[in-house]
């Protein structure tokens, strides 16, 4: 039974290899080789499992540091989607941070980002309303006011 259950599609059957490699994506994050990561990140999705959504979360967070930041806020976004609860706070916080700062990288430009931002404001007005111990030290609500201040300024 067991070895059936190991040959299914998605099944988290590869043990020691499967851990090795979510290993090496996570050190990748954690040493800053950001590029890396996602690379190890995304070839771990098609054999993830029940753990895809943690995965997806992880491999946003990535892509958030390697500031592939509408990548990121689209992948934070549709985990978000799927989730609740803490789950779903943990998504809004890394999409939120993902949309502020590549409409902040669009107004670097010269170019107006008032829709990210105020999905950015409400993607992490949500996250801090769900589970504000996600935010222990204000980061969160401080880009939050961050981002309010540019919204008043136009």
């Amino acid at each position: 039974m067991l070895a059936l259950a190991a040959c299914e599609p998605g099944a988290i059957s590869q043990g020691a290899d499967f851990q090795r490699k979510y290993d090496g994506a996570r050190k990748a994050l954690e040493d800053g080789n950001y590029d890396l990561a996602v690379r190890n990140y995304a070839a771990l999705m098609p054999s993830a499992g029940p753990l895809e959504p943690r995965l997806r979360l992880e491999y946003a967070h990535a892509l958030l540091r390697a500031d592939r930041h509408d990548e990121a806020a689209a992948v934070a976004g549709a985990v978000a989607r799927g989730q609740s609860g803490s789950n779903r706070a943990a998504a809004l916080a890394v999409e939120g941070t993902a949309l502020h700062e590549s409409a902040l990288a669009d107004m670097r430009a010269g170019r107006a980002a008032p829709d990210k931002l105020r999905r950015a404001e409400a993607a992490l007005a949500e996250m801090l309303r769900l589970d504000p111990s996600l935010d222990p030290l204000g980061a969160m609500q401080s880009r939050r006011d961050e981002i309010a201040g540019s919204l008043r300024r136009g």
